[in-house]
């Protein structure tokens, strides 16, 4: 039976995990930005026409030395999708402290977000699909909530379990449900996060559409020419105000926002409809005013489209725009994984007092005063963040991340 909470429920991150292009663990990562030292590199692992002239975020470690690690070469079954997600999703758990016991609660949900899934196995995909092999071990590991079922299985979690798939905003959007579950007395705890794999099935849709750049991104530069691709996982350990005890506490989930502009499958529109109001309901949701912002881990994918919009959205929300800066310009693009990549970004921020530079910006956006952060800044006064996720088909969503006072 759900429970009525009977004063305002408050959320806190006490756990995080992450594994991108930056590094092994939430400490690569972070030595990596602070040192502007980028991720999108020549591919070695990810075999596809296009690794010949192509960067791509790539996680250094093989599917082998990621099995190893996970003491899993003996299980059957675990795309590079579900390995990469194990690893961050362990780092977390061990970070939070989370107790077995804790994990099998009914009161603990598992939300978990993916993209491409097990598509990354995207040539035996369609020899399997096609009949064309007597049938190999990843057979039911191939949709996007495959990596979520292995990690229900893995942890024996009993809970609310769930894996939504709304492109480049879908781990934005998990956060997002398991802040509202603690909120409304359905969970005490939410693993939330997302995770997505490179994949031939990925890079030729994106190919498709024009958008890859051959040089290494650059977000709100005037002559931006495309995305990089990147893969990660990333998960947040969400509890309640009453189960969190003397745990230490990285920062509170205050607002989210979630709109869809309804303009086009692959592009946001002119007017920023989805992102204006994406962003301004996270803020209104947070209990805080705009000017209180102290910065904005922006969406910033490097394509024409996307960062005029998103900058003109944030010229629409703010009266004057925030230091903001896009980090995919170390990842790349993580697709389902982003958003939670980013939330643990933004936290970093939050509890470091710093914001990462944009990198590779040369030249100003024209028809613009405002400019993205391209030095390294520390000694900031961060306590909110607003973190912003867009994705195919004008799906947005923003979430204000707050310092626990």
């Amino acid at each position: 039976m759900q429970r009525k909470p009977d004063k305002p429920v408050r959320v806190f991150v006490t756990g995080i995990g992450i594994i991108s292009a930056l590094g092994d663990g939430v400490e690569q990562n972070r030595e990596s930005l602070i040192n502007s030292r980028p991720g999108i590199r020549k591919a070695i692992h990810f075999t596809s026409r296009y690794t010949a002239f192509l960067p791509f975020g790539e996680i250094e470690a093989g599917n082998e030395d990621l099995k190893e690690t996970l003491n899993l070469t003996q299980i059957p079954g675990y795309t590079r999708t579900c390995l990469l997600a194990v690893k961050a999703f362990e780092e977390a758990i061990a970070d939070s402290k989370v107790t077995p016991d804790e994990l099998s609660s009914f009161d603990t949900a598992l939300i978990s977000a993916s993209t491409v899934g097990g598509m990354c196995l995207t040539d035996q995909l369609y020899e399997d699909a096609n009949s064309k092999s007597e049938g190999s071990e990843y057979l039911d590991a191939y949709g996007p909530g495959a990596h979520t079922l292995k990690l229900a299985e893995r942890y024996h979690i009993n809970g609310f379990t769930d894996t939504i798939n709304t492109a480049c905003s879908s781990s934005a959007n998990a956060i997002m449900l398991g802040a509202r579950l603690i909120k409304s007395g359905r969970a005490t705890r939410a693993v939330v996060g997302g995770v997505d794999a490179l994949a031939k099935f990925t890079v030729n849709g994106f190919n498709a559409l024009k958008i890859l750049s051959e040089n290494p991104c650059k977000p709100f530069d005037e002559n931006r020419d495309g995305l990089n691709l990147g893969e990660a996982a990333a998960y947040l350990i969400l509890e309640s105000e009453e189960v969190v005890g003397d745990k230490k506490v990285y920062a509170e989930i205050l607002g989210y926002g979630n709109s869809n502009d309804a303009h086009h499958p692959s592009a946001m529109s002119e007017e920023a409809t989805g992102a204006i109001r994406s962003m301004s309901e996270a803020i209104r949701t947070a209990g805080i005013r705009p000017d209180q912002i102290d910065y904005v881990n922006a969406h910033g994918t490097g394509t024409p489209n996307n960062d005029s919009v998103e900058l003109f959205g944030m010229t629409k929300v703010f009266d004057r725009v925030p230091p903001f800066s896009s980090t995919k310009s170390y990842t790349g693009h993580t697709l389902g994984a982003a958003g939670a990549v980013e939330a643990v970004f933004s936290i970093l921020s939050i509890i470091n007092s710093e914001i990462y530079p944009t990198l590779h910006v040369e030249t100003h956006m024209a028809n613009s005063t405002d400019f993205p952060v391209t030095r390294y800044q520390e000694n900031m006064d961060v306590n909110f963040v607003l973190s912003n996720s867009f994705g195919f088909g004008g799906n947005c969503t923003s979430l204000v991340i707050g310092k626990v006072c």
